[in-house]
C-alpha cells in the first residue's frame, strides 16, 4: 500500500531541489501534495506534470501574512494538513563572496536568517494551529552544517543550527500540551542539486567534496526524500525531537567535509 495514502502534504520549497524530490516521493506514495514556493512558473510546472493530486501555492516562507492566507487555504479545501515540510531555504552566498564570521554584512546575516529560520519558525507556528485538531509530522530540513562550525557560511551554519534547535523545543512543546503532532529535523550534507551545483560552478572542488564522504560521492535528493517519506508516515509514530543526518558517514569520521 502507498505510505502517504490520502495524506495532504504541504513542502515549501517544492518547486526545486530537494522539496521537488519530496514533492515526487510524496505524490507517488498516494499523498495529495501542495507544492508551496515562492516561484510561481516552477511550481506550476511541476503540479501540471503530476497532475491528480498534486497543486501549486504561492508562498513566501519569510512572510507571516503569506502563511496564514496559504495554510488557511489548505484547510478550506481539504479540511485538514497531515504533514507539513519545512524545506524552503538559501546558501547565503553573498555577492562579495564574504560569508565568514568577520566580513558578513547584517543585511546578508538577516536575508539568510530571514527565509531559513524565520521560515521554518512561521512554519512552525502556523502548522501547529492548523494540525492541532487532527494532529501531523512537521519535518524541518536542516544540514550537516547546522551541527559543525563552517568558517565561510557562517550565517547558514548559524540559521540551520537554529532549525536543529527548534525542532526539538517544537516537538518537546506539541508533546507537553498533548497535541499529536510530531516535529523532527533532517540534516542532509552535499546532495547534489542546483544550489550545489551553483556552487561547483563558483570553484568549488566537486571531486574534494566527494571523497570527504566516506561513500565516495554526492547524496541524491531522492535520499533525502526517502527519510522524509519515513517521518511523514504513520510508521514513525513514535519518533519526535529527532535528528537525522543524511551525510554518506561524514560525521561518523573526525576528518568531516571540506569547508
Amino acid at each position: 500500500m502507498a505510505r502517504l495514502a490520502g495524506k495532504i502534504v504541504l513542502v515549501t520549497g517544492g518547486a526545486s531541489g530537494i522539496g521537488e524530490a519530496i514533492v515526487r516521493a510524496s505524490h507517488k506514495e498516494g499523498a495529495r501534495v501542495v507544492i508551496a514556493d515562492i516561484h510561481p512558473s516552477a511550481g506550476t510546472r511541476l503540479a501540471d506534470e503530476l497532475g491528480e493530486r498534486a497543486h501549486f501555492l504561492q508562498l513566501d516562507v519569510a512572510e507571516e501574512a503569506s502563511w496564514i492566507t496559504g495554510l488557511d487555504a489548505v484547510i478550506a479545501e481539504h479540511g485538514r494538513l497531515d504533514v507539513l515540510v519545512n524545506n524552503a531555504g538559501v546558501t547565503g552566498n553573498a555577492a562579495d563572496g564574504q560569508n565568514d564570521p568577520e566580513h558578513t554584512t547584517l543585511d546578508e546575516w538577516r536575508r539568510v536568517m530571514r527565509v531559513n529560520l524565520d521560515g521554518v519558525f512561521l512554519g512552525c507556528k502556523h502548522g501547529i494551529r492548523v494540525m492541532r485538531p487532527t494532529g501531523g509530522s512537521i519535518i524541518n530540513m536542516s544540514s550537516r552544517s547546522g551541527l559543525v562550525g563552517v568558517p565561510h557560511q557562517a550565517a547558514y551554519a548559524a540559521s540551520k543550527a537554529a532549525v536543529r534547535n527548534h525542532t526539538k523545543s517544537v516537538a518537546l512543546y506539541c508533546a507537553e500540551q498533548g497535541v499529536n503532532i510530531r516535529c523532527n529535523s533532517v540534516h542532509p550534507a552535499a546532495i547534489l542539486t542546483p544550489m550545489w551545483e551553483a556552487m561547483l560552478k563558483d570553484g568549488a572542488d566537486a571531486e574534494a567534496v566527494a571523497r570527504a564522504s566516506p561513500l565516495h560521492r554526492f547524496g541524491r535528493p531522492d535520499e533525502v526524500a526517502a527519510i522524509v517519506i519515513l517521518l511523514a508516515s504513520d510508521e514513525a509514530t513514535f519518533i519526535t525531537g529527532s535528528e537525522f543526518n543524511i551525510d554518506g558517514g561524514i560525521l561518523a569520521g573526525s576528518a568531516g567535509a571540506p569547508k
